[in-house]
């Protein structure tokens, strides 16, 4: 495991990314860091392409609250904090498609407040 911190408007959060499911798929997004970007919001997940290309690496089609994902189909970095558009309940998170899962967020109550066009960085930490 290696730890990150995503920064959000300035608020930190420390994460890590767990190469133990999808390991090419976090090489390559750790090959990237430090990422910056803008986030957009579906329901409680924060979602945002990334400069990496993978292919589905032991893709999932639900996750739960804190995992760490990556959309292959929109080649973007997802946060899950909460139910979304397509969740049932709090306990079983749908992705608009599968994901690849790669880590885990502190913290996922603070990230209720933020929202759309806020400013993330995510870095080694």
């Amino acid at each position: 495991m290696t730890s990150i911190k995503i920064e959000i408007a300035g608020e930190t959060f420390d994460a890590h990314l767990d190469e133990s499911a999808a390991p090419e798929t976090v090489r390559k997004i750790l090959e990237a860091l430090p990422l910056e970007a803008s986030i957009n919001s579906w329901g409680d997940e924060f979602y945002f392409s990334i400069p990496v290309e993978a292919e589905p690496e032991n893709a999932v089609e639900k996750v739960s609250v804190g995992d760490l994902a990556f959309w292959p189909q929109g080649r973007a970095f997802c946060i899950f904090f909460g139910k979304t558009p397509m969740s049932k309940n709090d306990k079983e998170l749908i992705p608009a498609s599968a994901v690849n899962p790669i880590g885990r967020i502190e913290g996922t109550e603070r990230l209720k407040k933020h929202k759309d066009g806020e400013h993330i960085k995510i870095k080694l930490g």
